[in-house]
């Protein structure tokens, strides 16, 4: 195993090839669960748990299908498999977080149709990575979901305690802004050299 090809796949999928920042997916989480910290940070574990362990999954359900030439069934059985995992997370909430479970509201049982999700599972196809890579991409690829989201609640925050803006952009136009601020941002590492 080469650890400097996991670091590229690590490197990319947290700064380079951010899944909000850099690729737009994942957007309506993004914009929709980022008004407080606390919020943002337990949806940004929720999808870097479903998108580590939809990586590991999905990978043994892709040899399944193309072992019976079924691979025009991928895209059908990751959403299963994805959605099976968030209601495992969901409950999960329920059960040992409900304030968390209240707060993410309808917003965690959209991770299920979170194109950043699939999307995940998908280019992981599409690199042909083992299963190692595919994990590790997975993950790293929640750890940059989680990053960006954070990072964004934390502005959104400030925001409403900061002086008052043009009345023009108050509430979601200044959150739009915003976002297009930190992807100009984050286009910056896409000069950063990933071996």
């Amino acid at each position: 195993m080469d650890i400097t090809k996991l670091l590229s796949i690590s490197l990319g999928a947290i700064l380079v090839n951010n899944f909000i920042l850099v690729q737009f997916l994942g957007i309506c989480p993004f914009m929709g669960v980022s008004k407080k910290m606390d919020t943002a940070v337990g949806m940004g574990f929720a999808v870097t748990f479903v998108m580590a362990l939809a990586s590991a999954l999905c990978y043994p359900v892709n040899r399944l299908l193309i072992a019976l030439d079924l691979e025009y069934m991928q895209t059908v059985a990751f959403i299963l498999v994805i959605a099976s995992l968030v209601q495992l997370v969901e409950m999960f909430l329920k059960k040992t977080i409900p304030s968390l479970y209240e707060a993410l509201g309808v917003y965690l049982p959209l991770i299920t149709t979170n194109c950043a999700v699939l999307g995940v599972v998908l280019l992981n196809v599409q690199e042909n990575y083992n299963f190692i890579e595919s994990v590790v991409y997975g993950a790293t690829g929640g750890i940059g979901f989680l990053l960006a989201i954070v990072l964004f609640a934390s502005i959104r925050e400030r925001l409403q305690f900061s002086s008052e803006p043009p009345k023009a952009f108050e509430g979601f136009p200044i959150a739009l802004i915003t976002a297009g601020l930190m992807a100009l941002c984050f286009m910056g590492f896409s000069g950063l050299k990933v071996w």
